[in-house]
């Protein structure tokens, strides 16, 4: 049990550190799928890179033989 006002805050630190640190996690990883895949949108995707990201993604799944091994881990990664 947290008691005390010192108590209190340290333990709203921890958690608002914590979940600062998961949305860098969740940034970083994000950051290196869209490494492992832009030059494939950019290549076989370019005329719906602005249509959202799900457009992209069908895009992706329609050239899948096309696009790089490493692109394609990252669709399998993410169950697609």
């Amino acid at each position: 049990m947290v008691s005390g006002k010192l108590g209190r805050r340290t333990l709203t630190s921890l958690i608002a550190g914590a979940m600062a640190t998961q949305a860098v996690a969740q940034d970083s990883t994000r950051a290196s799928q869209e490494r492992s895949c832009g030059r494939d949108v950019s290549r076989f995707c370019k005329p719906v890179m602005d249509a959202g990201d799900m457009v992209i993604l069908s895009c992706l799944q329609q050239n899948r033989a096309k696009i790089s091994q490493a692109c394609q881990k990252v669709l399998k990664d993410n169950g697609v």
